[in-house]
């Protein structure tokens, strides 16, 4: 099947989706490889659902759509805990200025 071939999964990591996105968090954590065989699976699935159901549309979630689930406070009490315990130190944040972010 077409859809299998490592040079479609690889067109889709260049796009803004979803299935971009999810290629491109699981390139950095597990390797190119894995995330080709990762985000082909998740391509097999979405064409078989689509198939198997006639009513079934495809609907994508957007490339922030890991960005829009993450808590903001819940993130950064585990980086305070991880660097806690890399460095032995406590760790205090305080009210600084706000990074800017990148326009969308």
């Amino acid at each position: 099947m077409i859809l299998t071939r490592p040079w479609v999964v690889a067109a889709l990591s260049r796009t803004d989706t979803f299935l971009g996105e999810r290629y491109r968090r699981l390139a950095r954590r597990r390797g190119k490889k894995r995330a080709i065989v990762a985000v082909g699976n998740s391509v097999l699935t979405i064409v078989w659902h689509l198939l198997s159901d006639p009513e079934a549309r495809h609907q994508d979630l957007g490339a922030n759509f890991y960005e829009s689930r993450t808590n903001q406070r819940r993130r950064e009490r585990d980086l305070v805990r991880q660097l806690e315990r890399l460095t032995g130190r406590k760790v205090t944040l305080s009210p600084g200025e706000q990074p800017a972010r990148p326009a969308a």
